[in-house]
This record gives C-alpha cells, structure tokens and sequence, in this order.
C-alpha cells in the first residue's frame, strides 16, 4: 500500500475529525489500523484524549494549596506526615476506617559491631579450583579486582557467608 497525497491528507482530515486508527484503516481501505498510527507518528500530528473519555468529562484537578514560606525539610526523612484515615477497598465499594495513622518516625543507620566477615584470599581468575568461593570483589575493570577465595561447600560456588548473600529462601523472596 502507497501513502498517496490524497490519502495522507484523507487520513490528516479523519484524524482531526476524531476517528479511531480502526475507523480511519477501514474509510481508507487496504491499511491496517498500525499501519495508520505509525503514518499518524510519522506526520507528528497531534495527539488526542486519552481512551476512556473526553477531555469535557475527566475531573478538574485538584487545586493546590499556596507554597508556604516555611524551609523545607533537606530529606524525605525528616519530613513529618500528618494523620490520616486509612481507605481500603472491598468489592466495589471503598470503606472508610476511622483509625488514624501515626507519624512516621526517623530511623537511624547503626552499623553491626560484631558481625563477623571472611576474610578474602584475593585470588585471580586463574587461581580459582573447584573448592573456592567464586564471588566476585570490586569493579572488573579495575586492577583490585579478585575472588574471595575462601572454601566453598560441594554443592555452591560460594563460601558460607556468600552463599547467604546469593541465596535467600522462598519465603523473603516473596514477601519483598
């Protein structure tokens, strides 16, 4: 099928009228409805309302309240949340609970003292035999790049404490 210019004008005047890339493929005759949305694409023509209603009929947008002159807080972290009621949905109804959330509080990082980390042999690739941890340490592309090194079990190319790292049970998997 050729795009003549009578047909690319056809398809231009339909478009605007407000057709569908359906209705406009079968009023041309010979084209598929992408075929019409990829000359529609090509020709940049102006996009429309999105399926599902008219631009009359979607809801105004919620006005938003001034900017205030207070500073704001550097991090998500420090922001405070205000209360409000949970909304849950059940069939096709939405229930209003009339319990409040409370704020969010501020958790800090501290680190584990007593965790206890192998220590890396720092063996290269060509070091590597079958009862050795294969995990990988650093950027490849740098010269400090190395395996751990340390012994393996029979069954995981990993040392105990890197196994932990690549495998997690099916349980925390799902739950994340």
């Amino acid at each position: 099928m050729n795009w003549t210019d009578e047909r690319v004008e056809r398809l231009k005047r339909l478009w605007s009228e407000g057709l569908s890339a359906s209705q406009i493929a079968a009023q041309l005759g010979g084209v598929s409805r992408n075929a019409v949305i990829g000359k529609v694409h090509r020709l940049n023509l102006p996009g429309r309302a999105k399926a599902g209603g008219t631009v009359a009929t979607t809801r105004p947008a919620a006005k938003r309240p001034a900017a205030s002159t207070a500073p704001r807080p550097a991090n998500f972290q420090a922001r405070p949340t205000a209360a409000r009621p949970n909304v849950r949905t059940a069939g096709s109804t939405a229930l209003k609970d009339d319990m409040d959330t409370d704020t969010a509080r501020v958790l800090e990082y501290v680190p584990v003292s007593n965790a206890s980390l192998p220590t890396s042999l720092r063996l290269t690739l060509t070091e590597l035999t079958e009862r050795t941890c294969k995990w990988p340490v650093g950027d490849p592309l740098k010269d400090d790049f190395h395996f751990c090194g340390c012994e393996s079990h029979e069954s995981s190319p990993y040392c105990k404490f890197h196994a932990k790292m690549a495998y997690q049970p099916v349980s925390e998997r799902r739950r994340a």
